[in-house]
């Protein structure tokens, strides 16, 4: 499992030179040997020509090549001479169904309610246990050719244990749950105490560990009762795990709960003990100053997912606080929501897309490091997962991913989380390993035949459509060519293309 280097490996004398730590007895599987590796850890230290050994599943030590070869002879190695190596980043807020199967077929001029029950509702009324599974599938291999090796589904309508397969089969960390919401006359709803039930039954279906778990997933919005609110919210409690819901990505949400409780949502629910550090709100865009300081007095976490916001126009520069929130000591991730709002499951493009929104505001501006962190680290730490994955520690998950710097996007590097994250790399991930199995390996998915994933999406994305009656739109006319016999041939004047092929070396001098 190595790979020959073509260029050498980055020299920064200024930075530590890495010293064996957390070494575990007993033999390693997989050395990560020579990279440039951003631990993340507590003091975010960089250390050049590191090496991970990973042992059951687990970043076993961090030191010098020769060192870990010595302690651990003969284990398979992932050659990282001359890489970036970053912990694997953590998606917050991610859709997993349908949409992938969709992605830029709703028109972007619609109105988000015609595009949730005019497209969205529709389809979910349509699709099988394979759809999810497939989507899920589709969307964790796409995550982690990006380099996201955690991704947070907040709801899935019909069959949350295929998304959870669908994930597993890709290899990616997951964490899965069912939509629920209680108003009247929704589709999907159930009462209060059967959603519980369903909730609670997803949650216990699912394995109580390893990458792929359960958690408790509502809608939210002005969609749900106080008494689901309070029952997820202690559900959530009794089963050791998070709940999430959907927040405040508008105005509207602040308008319905000010009509029918005479208090703004998020004051609300932490009036009837929801809030907490259990509780991860998806959005919470439209805040006021009483609904921050809920936030931060209880230590909500927020996903962010400034795509989503920016695309559908809801208004995230006249009324977004989350670079506040993380200048507070709030607990902020990052999310790509779905492919007909965020688009793509890029992490690192969404970091730099909520750090330019605060730096063009101004109040509370996001730097570099301060977004990097929110992708890794500190986004773990808001889902949940900050004891598991974030960072390159011994102890830690072995999630990370290899960034290749023969691309030209890495010539020359600068400081690493400015080109982290303005430079948004994405496209360099070369190898991905989760759970310490390499499921990435030369930016090819080592787990799932994704020429067969994107062969049956293509199939299976037009048979939802025809059973829905919806058409792709078109901005633009599409023709099939057609045959019209050779060219006319060219004038000849002073303008002319020459008559004859010429090569860049003979037209150096015009």
């Amino acid at each position: 499992m190595t790979t020959e280097p073509t260029t050498p490996e980055p020299t920064t004398p200024d930075l530590p030179t890495p010293e064996p730590a957390g070494m575990a007895a007993g033999p390693a599987d997989l050395l990560v040997t020579g990279g440039t590796v951003v631990t993340m850890n507590e003091r975010r230290e960089v250390l050049t020509g590191a090496t991970i050994a990973v042992a059951g599943g687990r970043i076993a030590a961090i030191g010098t090549a020769a060192d870990l070869r010595a302690r651990h002879p003969g284990t398979p190695e992932l050659d990282a001479r001359g890489c970036v190596v970053v912990p694997g980043l953590v998606n917050a807020h991610q859709h997993l169904t349908v949409d992938p199967l969709i992605r830029s077929v709703i028109p972007d001029d619609l109105p988000a309610q015609e595009a949730i029950f005019g497209w969205a509702v529709p389809l979910h009324a349509l699709v099988s246990g394979d759809d999810d599974e497939l989507s899920a599938a589709l969307t964790a291999t796409e995550s982690l050719l990006r380099g996201v090796t955690t991704v947070l589904e907040p709801g899935t309508v019909a069959h949350p244990e295929r998304v959870a397969a669908g994930l597993l089969a890709a290899g990616i960390r997951g964490r899965v749950g069912g939509w629920g919401w209680d108003a009247p006359d929704v589709p999907f709803g159930l009462p209060a105490a059967e959603a519980l039930a369903r909730q609670e039954e997803i949650v216990r279906a699912l394995p109580a560990t390893g990458p792929v778990t359960g958690w408790v997933t509502l809608v939210g919005h002005d969609l749900v009762t106080d008494e689901l609110f309070t029952g997820a919210a202690e559900l959530a409690a009794r089963l050791g795990t998070h709940l999430t819901f959907h927040m405040s990505p508008g105005p509207a949400d602040a308008e319905a709960y000010l009509e029918r409780t005479g208090a703004r949502p998020l004051v609300h629910l932490h009036r009837l003990g929801v809030l907490g550090p259990r509780v991860l709100l998806g959005h919470a865009v439209w805040l006021d100053d009483a609904e921050v300081e809920a936030v931060l007095a209880t230590r909500t976490a927020v996903a962010s997912c400034p795509g989503a916001y920016t695309r559908l126009g809801q208004g995230y520069t006249r009324a977004g606080r989350h670079g506040e929130l993380v200048r507070r000591g709030g607990r902020v991730a990052l999310g790509c929501d779905s492919h007909n709002a965020g688009d793509a499951p890029d992490v690192l493009r969404a970091a730099g897309l909520l750090a330019a929104l605060e730096n063009d505001r101004g109040a509370w501006p996001l730097r570099a490091a301060e977004a990097f962190e929110l992708a890794t680290r500190a986004g773990a730490e808001a889902a949940g997962l900050g004891d598991l994955t974030g960072s390159l520690e011994p102890g830690k998950a072995a999630d990370l991913a290899v960034l290749d710097t023969r691309d030209p996007s890495w010539a020359p590097a600068g400081d690493l989380a400015t080109h982290l994250v303005w430079g948004a790399p994405s496209h360099t991930v070369r190898d991905v390993v989760v759970d310490g199995k390499v499921v990435v390996r030369d930016r090819r998915v080592t787990t799932v035949d994704t020429d067969a994933l994107r062969a049956e999406a293509a199939h299976r994305s037009a048979a939802l459509l025809r059973a829905a009656g919806l058409e792709v739109p078109s901005r633009w006319p599409v023709l099939p060519a057609e045959s019209s016999g050779p060219p006319p041939a060219l004038p000849r004047s002073s303008t002319s293309l020459p008559s004859s092929p010429t090569s860049l070396a003979d037209r150096k001098d015009h």
